[in-house]
């Protein structure tokens, strides 16, 4: 069964495997590898405050500024506990990412986490009212379940829900399903973890695949919202990330996994 190749995120049309950045740091070879993977189909970069201590977003900036048509980039704020999903610590994350990624506005921001003393939707809040000001396009949330994703609805259009979710981690199965009917971009990270096991194997050698692509096409396969993350540093690997788009497995493959 072939899967889409593209879903639309907020306003934008992107490809269904996007990079995850937590390890991207700012040097000369990977701004080049940031622009060679665009060049390659890349159309959606994750990215963080926090990741590598601001070289991710820096790196980012430096690669992409302005950024092309058809590529849309994603950041994240208010990680770290008590305290960083108050409304001003919100704001002033938001203002070094801008600054960071050089950029006058953000396609997608995500609350990274649910601050324990802070109330969500005083940090989704926080996030709209820079989206009102032009600041951000679109808004999304972390680590979240239903009811919180339900919650931060009521303050703002979520376009985007980004959990743990793999082969080996299946907790969020109800959010997965909740997204597709709202109609939610459901991002999962980690999403190679457990490509290691024999069923992947064997459904890998029939596809002449390698198993983590076959991770990947099982997560396209699972639900129509999904757009999986993940995170590399070499233009050979998210050339074959990507090529796990071109992957047809069988019903009974899928299952098998399932």
């Amino acid at each position: 069964m072939s899967v889409a190749r593209t879903l639309t995120l907020g306003n934008a049309e992107v490809t269904r495997v996007g990079l995850g950045t937590n390890r991207l740091t700012d040097t000369p070879e990977n701004v080049a590898f940031i622009r060679d993977a665009v060049a390659e189909g890349l159309g959606h970069i994750d990215t963080a405050h926090v990741y590598a201590g601001g070289a991710s977003e820096q790196t980012i900036g430096a690669a992409l500024s302005p950024v092309p048509d058809g590529v849309l980039v994603a950041t994240k704020g208010g990680y770290g506990g008590a305290g960083h999903g108050r409304r001003e610590a919100l704001r002033s994350e938001i203002e070094e990412s801008l600054r960071r990624l050089r950029t006058d506005v953000i396609p997608l921001y995500y609350l990274h986490r649910v601050d324990p003393e802070t109330p969500l939707e005083e940090s989704v809040g926080a996030i709209a009212e820079c989206r009102e000001r032009g600041l951000i396009q679109h808004v999304g949330i972390s680590s979240v379940s239903v009811e919180q994703v339900e919650r931060a609805r009521k303050v703002a259009p979520i376009a985007a829900v980004q959990n743990h979710y793999n082969l080996s981690e299946r907790k969020w199965d109800d959010v997965v399903d909740y997204c597709e009917r709202e109609e939610i971009v459901f991002v999962p990270f980690f999403p190679l973890r457990g490509s290691d096991g024999s069923a992947v194997a064997e459904i890998a050698e029939r596809h002449g695949a390698t198993p983590t692509q076959i991770a990947l096409a099982w997560l396209l396969r699972r639900s129509p919202a999904m757009l999986p993350i993940p995170g590399t540093l070499s233009l050979e690997h998210l050339k074959e990330n990507l090529a796990a788009l071109e992957i047809e497995a069988a019903d009974g493959e899928f299952e098998a996994l399932r």
